[in-house]
């Protein structure tokens, strides 16, 4: 299934912004998961079979809790297993 890997910067983390990704996957049924980063970044890796809605999916996180400064997306390689939903990751 396509997959793409999205970085979120601005002031993203401890303000509800993954569990605000975590609703917008469930609602366009993307499958995957979100995780801070130690730079204050959030990545998320979202999957799903039309690559059109990965596209709105990654433009509807702009609308997000914080203060979204930049949103780069950009093409993942397909994971060897198939997640079952979309989940919170630890910090990486």
């Amino acid at each position: 299934m396509p997959a793409i890997k999205i970085e979120v910067q601005g002031r993203v983390q401890g303000v509800g912004f993954r569990y605000f990704v975590c609703k917008r996957a469930a609602l366009f049924g993307v499958l995957g998961q979100v995780w801070n980063r130690s730079d204050g970044a959030v990545e998320i890796l979202a999957i799903h079979p039309e690559p059109g809605t990965l596209e709105t999916f990654s433009g509807s996180l702009e609308s997000g809790p914080g203060q979204v400064r930049a949103i780069n997306v950009s093409p993942a390689e397909e994971p060897e297993i198939e997640p079952l939903g979309f989940s919170t990751g630890p910090t990486r």
